[in-house]
């Protein structure tokens, strides 16, 4: 990992400092400027003299966004893209018919979708294993054909945690192609850093706590190293599926609040956790001592986030609960300042 994504200062105090040599401004702008152009001018016929030609190839905003996210994340390169899913696929096109993913058993939705459709049509073997178990990775790991482990930590919407630095460690052992990827949308960069784990890919739904108030979409990819850095950017460019300015921008101003938003919605979710306990429902949240797996998730983890999951053992009342909410909108996302509630069964 390069010297770039080392923190000069705390996580919170990095979160609004943003580095004067990832922006290049002639104006020096307390707020990164929003290049909202597709082209750019060249100096000359051939096409020389400039560092942008494109904004599918690169946008100045999107620069300075990315450069930020990679030092939050600690990772040697970080891309943003239109969604969080778009991200995942980005990241599956390093996969070629013949090899194999290993996944988790309890996965975002829209994650499973995309799997199941990349086992149908692709040629590729998709392996969905409980993944709090370090052995049923192993069991399935083939050096030959193995080439992406998929976690997630906690997982949505079960909140299960799996041990991702010895997985990683597994995986690289066994399977040195294989790369270790990481959905670590529900912890956010603030509370986790896979990479640091041995993840060599930490992907994010941006849409959610990143951006932070649902008024856009973004997706966020950060590498370990230069080489799977190199092959996604090829991807991003060639598919035409970077972040645009405007969102560029948006998202660059969320980020800045992270923290302090982390740190109150973390704080309302122990309380709520605390309390739906105590009135004998199933509860699964990390930040609970009853969680089986809460020291392992202290050790990966300097927080439990702000999603809960939490079961009544009767449908009718779930859904009496759901929508008789009145602070909590019924939406399938989270992250957002507001608080939401959803019925992943329905």
């Amino acid at each position: 990992m390069s010297d770039a994504g080392a923190h000069k200062y705390r996580l919170a105090t990095e979160l609004v400092h943003i580095d004067c040599d990832s922006v290049k401004d002639n104006y020096n702008a307390a707020s990164v400027p929003i290049y909202q152009t597709a082209t750019f001018k060249q100096h000359s016929a051939d096409g020389s003299g400039g560092e942008y030609d494109y904004s599918r190839s690169g946008n100045p905003t999107r620069t300075a966004v990315e450069a930020h996210l990679a030092k939050i994340m600690r990772a040697e390169r970080a891309f943003v893209v239109s969604t969080g899913m778009t991200a995942l696929d980005v990241v599956l096109r390093l996969v070629k018919t013949g090899q194999e993913i290993i996944a988790g058993d309890d996965l975002y939705g829209g994650t499973n979708r995309l799997l199941t459709y990349v086992a149908q049509h692709c040629g590729v073997k998709v392996h969905n294993v409980d993944t709090t178990e370090v052995a049923r990775v192993e069991e399935r790991l083939d050096p030959v054909k193995t080439r992406l482990v998929l976690l997630e930590s906690p997982t949505n919407p079960l909140i299960k945690i799996a041990d991702i630095r010895t997985i990683a460690a597994r995986v690289h052992a066994v399977c040195p192609a294989a790369l270790v990827v990481v959905d670590n949308t529900m912890m956010s960069p603030y509370l986790q850093n896979t990479l640091e784990q041995g993840a060599d890919i930490e992907y994010h739904s941006g849409t959610k706590y990143l951006a932070g108030h649902h008024d856009l979409m973004a997706g966020v990819i950060g590498c370990r190293s230069a080489e799977v850095a190199e092959q996604l950017y090829f991807v991003i460019n060639a598919s035409g599926s970077g972040l645009g300015p405007f969102d560029s921008w948006l998202l660059l101003r969320g980020v800045k609040t992270l923290g302090i938003r982390m740190e109150k919605q973390q704080s309302n979710a122990q309380q709520i956790a605390a309390f739906l306990e105590a009135q004998g429902l199933t509860v699964h949240y990390p930040g609970l001592k009853s969680n089986p797996r809460y020291e392992l998730h202290r050790s990966l983890a300097s927080g439990p986030g702000a999603v809960l999951s939490f079961e009544t053992g009767d449908v009718a009342m779930s859904e009496r609960i759901v929508e008789g909410a009145r602070l909590w909108g019924i939406s399938v996302s989270f992250g957002c300042i507001n608080s939401l509630i959803s019925m992943p069964c329905k």
